[in-house]
């Protein structure tokens, strides 16, 4: 069986970096990616990935991004399920992020967070990107 999952896209906020009691660092985050296809007005619309990251790539990934970072994430889906506060079952599907890429530079991102402020994100060129890494 397999259970893969490749995204690009936009982080809709700052990752929230955690620590757990043993000390295990995870960061939490949703991203956007956009669909293939447009809307009858013409229009991509975009679905809201939860994804989580632990470790060391959970610290690099909340140190070295922010809302509007462009990064590559490969993970599995995970579906986990709690009792609320108010003793409901809460049921949740997300992507857990084996690792990640920066797909754009550190200055990319700065010019990209004003740019899909004013409009919509456009794709970007990485050829020549100067990634970190």
């Amino acid at each position: 069986m397999i259970n893969t999952v490749a995204l690009t896209g936009r982080l809709t906020k700052d990752p929230d970096l955690r620590y757990t009691q043993a000390g295990k660092a995870n960061a939490s985050f949703t991203l956007a990616v956009d669909r293939r296809f447009t809307n009858q007005q013409g229009q991509r619309e975009a679905d809201f990935i939860n994804v989580v990251i632990w470790g060391k790539s959970a610290e690099a990934l909340a140190n070295n991004t922010h809302k509007g970072s462009l990064i590559g994430i490969e993970g599995r889906i995970q579906t986990r399920n709690y009792e609320n506060n108010q003793g409901q079952r809460v049921y949740v599907t997300e992507v857990v992020g084996d690792n990640f890429s920066f797909l754009e530079s550190k200055g990319q991102q700065s010019q990209g967070q004003t740019q899909q402020q004013a409009s919509q994100s456009q794709p970007v060129d990485i050829s020549d990107a100067d990634l970190p890494f």
